[in-house]
Parts: C-alpha cells; sequence; structure tokens
C-alpha cells in the first residue's frame, strides 16, 4: 500500500477544542464504517487468519476448498 501524506487535511495550529471535534469526528466515522460493514469486515479478518504454506499444507490448512 502506498503510504500518503496528510499534512493538507491535518494542518498545524489548530486550538484544543477544534483538534478534539476532529478527532471525534473521524471516531464517529470510524465507528459507523464498521458499524455498517460489521460482517464483510469479520470475514476479512478471518481469511487474514486462515493463511497457510502451500509448502507444507499440513501445518494449517486452507479454510476454503477450491
Amino acid at each position: 500500500m502506498k503510504r500518503r501524506h496528510f499534512e493538507p487535511v491535518f494542518p498545524d495550529g489548530l486550538s484544543d477544542e477544534t483538534a478534539s471535534a476532529l478527532s471525534e469526528l473521524l471516531h464517529q466515522i470510524a465507528a459507523a464504517c464498521d458499524s455498517r460493514y460489521y460482517v464483510p469486515l469479520r470475514r476479512h479478518y478471518a481469511r487474514q487468519q486462515n493463511c497457510y504454506d502451500p509448502d507444507a499444507p499440513w501445518r494449517s490448512p486452507p479454510s476454503e476448498i477450491p
């Protein structure tokens, strides 16, 4: 994944109140996203946990058979 620079989005010199409001907004957006896409996110994370070594498939077999 390419790393992005967010300096224009997060300027320096925000007041404490503005920084707090921005942080709260971003947390609410993240919570809404997690809530809306809970099942697909869990499914994706579960698949990520089921990685296996094709050279040694007996160590942890794939969860889905092609």
